[in-house]
């Protein structure tokens, strides 16, 4: 038996960033983990997680927004995204995997729901954080950026900044089903 500790946010949201931060590291020096992956919209919190793990032999690698998206949401901070770079983080921008992809499109033009958004709908029943931890892990293992046979934290969060935070087995788009979520490190309530 393995008992470790949970953290449960009572709100969700930015607020909760430095603290999930920080047990991700907790976490990530416990179980060796050599690599995680960082959801961002405008470039803050992955940075914020380079200062964080700045003593952790940890790859970091943040996740944009595609392109598409921005309209509806915003555009990554050149300036904070090269400086996360300058500090070895490395950055992909790809389509979302569940919701935000050309599915949506079929959906807007012909209805109906697809599987992908089913998924992503189905992980939003744990918090918004858990469904893009996912997503950002599975996008990072299509890119070739993390290997599907090492545990990886993924973080992630509601809006902006970072409220969970997960230990998981990724998987290719096409092998999804062989994605493990090993721990929960924290979310929202």
């Amino acid at each position: 038996m393995i008992e470790r500790k949970i953290i449960y946010f009572e709100k969700a949201g930015p607020k909760n960033t430095e603290e999930t931060l920080r047990a991700a590291k907790e976490r990530a020096q416990l179980l060796k983990i050599k690599r995680a992956v960082i959801a961002t919209s405008t470039g803050k919190t992955p940075l914020m997680s380079a200062e964080v793990f700045r003593d952790v032999d940890i790859e970091l690698v943040a996740v944009t927004l595609a392109a598409g998206r921005r309209k509806e949401y915003t555009a990554p901070d050149n300036e904070r995204i090269e400086a996360f770079q300058g500090l070895g983080g490395k950055v992909m921008t790809a389509t979302h995997l569940f919701i935000g992809n050309i599915g949506m499109a079929i959906r807007k033009q012909f209805g109906g729901l697809l599987y992908s958004e089913l998924i992503g709908h189905t992980l939003y029943r744990f918090s918004q954080g858990v469904k893009v931890a996912v997503e950002i892990a599975v996008m990072a293992a299509d890119a070739g950026l993390v290997p599907t046979d090492e545990e990886l934290i993924a973080i992630a969060g509601t809006g902006r900044g970072a409220d969970t935070a997960l230990v998981l087995m990724p998987a290719y788009s096409n092998e999804f089903f062989d994605l493990n979520i090993r721990e929960i490190i924290a979310m929202p309530r």
